[in-house]
């Protein structure tokens, strides 16, 4: 793919419900505020951080990783671009599940009907679980970020040899593309690796560096993999106040598919994207709210903004950079910037 191609009008071709964000608008990490898109002061700091090393007379094995990162993600980022408004959903789960497993089933299912949706699936392009995502949502809606491993990890056949599969060496450079480049995580079942995805979807939502979105973990009709995980949590975690009770928002357990669906199609109900203007949190909306639902709003919430109220009005001159949502109305306030469980919880009010 040529660097320069530009991505894809999808905006005929699919149903709303499937176009999001411009996710090269989206700031990383999320509480970033607006800025310019000018970045060749980027390009500048990128040089002058490459000639620091050589003065620095950096250690070769140190350079190698700076190397490969930068190369993986600069390739993943050219892969993802011609899909970036596109939403896509990302499946983790075990490598390890077999196709007659309910879990597997369950995540054929869940691939196939996001795909039915307008949506592209991502998984991690192996086995088990990831394989599943894949063979529901077919070929064409799914993105696979495979990882280099000595054993286990060869790109199941669903998304083996296509164009939008990335190889990468390192976890970390693949947990960014994750979860940078979805509007939604999905949780099967699994090991290590699949249970610390899950906490780092939800870590980087607690402190704010990534982009409220659903987070789904779902277990089979029976199962209680992550019931027990969730129970660990509240015993535990919050029990001992090392969470806050809002908290728990960051995500919902469920053994049903359709609750699943339904979580993350929800979420995008009224509620489409936020950014933060200097001070202050800038919601989009799909529809104006109602007075009274702006006075529930001011009533149940007035915890989570430091002065001011909140306010519903048009787009801020500093969002230009997206005319295509210059139109939706805003929801806007000074937010305290440590309640991101009450935050989630009101983009559930808001979405009523």
């Amino acid at each position: 793919m040529d660097q320069d191609e530009q991505p894809v009008d999808i905006s005929r071709s699919l149903p709303k419900e499937a176009i999001g964000e411009d996710e090269h608008k989206r700031p990383q990490p999320a509480d970033d505020p607006i800025s310019s898109d000018d970045s060749q002061d980027l390009f500048r700091v990128m040089r002058h951080t490459v000639d620091r090393l050589e003065k620095d007379k950096t250690a070769r094995g140190d350079l190698k990783i700076l190397s490969r990162t930068l190369r993986e993600l600069r390739y993943a980022f050219t892969v993802f671009r011609p899909y970036r408004r596109r939403r896509k959903v990302t499946i983790f789960g075990s490598a390890r599940t077999l196709p007659e497993h309910p879990e597997y089933q369950a995540a054929v299912e869940i691939g196939r009907r996001f795909a039915g949706h307008g949506w592209m699936v991502i998984t991690g392009a192996g086995g088990g679980i990831m394989e599943a995502g894949h063979r529901g949502a077919g070929r064409e809606a799914s993105m696979g970020l495979n990882i280099m491993l000595p054993f286990e990890q060869g790109a199941n056949p669903y998304i083996e040899g296509d164009a939008k599969l990335v190889t990468m060496k390192y976890f970390f450079t693949r947990k960014l593309m994750f979860v940078k480049e979805c509007s939604a995580v999905i949780c099967m079942p699994g090991g290590f690796g699949t249970i610390d995805e899950a906490f780092e979807t939800i870590t980087l939502m607690q402190t704010g560096k990534q982009t409220m979105i659903p987070l789904v973990l779902v277990d089979h009709p029976g199962g209680s993999y992550w019931k027990d995980l969730g129970e660990f949590i509240r015993k535990q975690l919050l029990g001992n106040g090392m969470i806050s009770p809002a908290d728990v928002n960051l995500y919902k357990i469920t053994n049903s598919v359709d609750e699943a669906i339904e979580e993350v199609l929800g979420f995008y109900r009224v509620y489409h994207s936020m950014r933060y203007v200097g001070d202050q949190v800038v919601m989009r909306l799909k529809r104006r709210l109602s007075d009274e639902h702006m006075g529930q709003i001011q009533a149940k919430f007035e915890d989570i903004i430091v002065d001011g109220s909140f306010q519903q009005r048009g787009a801020l001159p500093e969002e230009s950079g997206e005319p295509d949502l210059a139109e939706m109305p805003r929801l806007v306030f000074h937010f305290n910037r440590r309640s991101l469980g009450r935050l989630r919880a009101l983009i559930n009010f808001v979405n009523r």
